[in-house]
């Protein structure tokens, strides 16, 4: 859990899988792109920092968060080699409903994808208050978000080749 004096970039590439033989996907919302923008440079510099190449690197956008599941699932199903997905989003909270039932309808959706997936589909999706706490959390004061679901992924990667 993240906490208000703790930089999410910060990692220990010596206690991470060696990535060279990782492919790994993003898929990006559109929606708050400054946001979600920074997340990605976040997440593909920790991938590429621990090894993964940059051609297995595969980006694939999306209009909005919502949109993040259906992306997901599109990309595992066309890329046998995949290793790991991170969804990256950023829904901001405003005045009606629409903030519960985006936030509820991807999170539930992730999650059918890792039951369901023989790969990690890394969740990413800032889901604040404000516009300024999402840019402390994709590259600000407190860091990217980005970078540590790349480190997630690197670690959950390794997992499913061991078991």
């Amino acid at each position: 859990m993240a906490t208000a004096n703790k930089n999410l970039s910060e990692y220990d590439k010596s206690t991470l899988p060696n990535g060279k033989d990782f492919k790994v996907g993003i898929v990006v919302s559109e929606w708050n792109d400054t946001v979600t923008n920074g997340l990605f440079s976040g997440a593909e510099y920790a991938l590429k920092d621990c090894g993964v190449l940059p051609e297995n690197i595969i980006r694939w956008n999306v209009p909005g968060s919502f949109e993040l599941v259906y992306g997901a699932k599109k990309m595992i199903e066309s890329f046998e080699d995949l290793d790991a997905v991170i969804v990256i989003g950023c829904v901001i909270k405003g005045e009606t409903m629409h903030f519960e039932f985006v936030c509820e309808g991807v999170t539930h959706g992730i999650k059918d994808l890792n039951l369901m997936a023989e790969i990690p589909v890394l969740f990413c999706v800032l889901t604040d208050n404000n516009m300024e706490q999402s840019l402390a959390r994709s590259g600000g004061v407190h860091g990217n978000k980005g970078t540590e679901a790349a480190v997630a992924a690197l670690k959950m990667i390794e997992l499913n080749r061991k078991y």
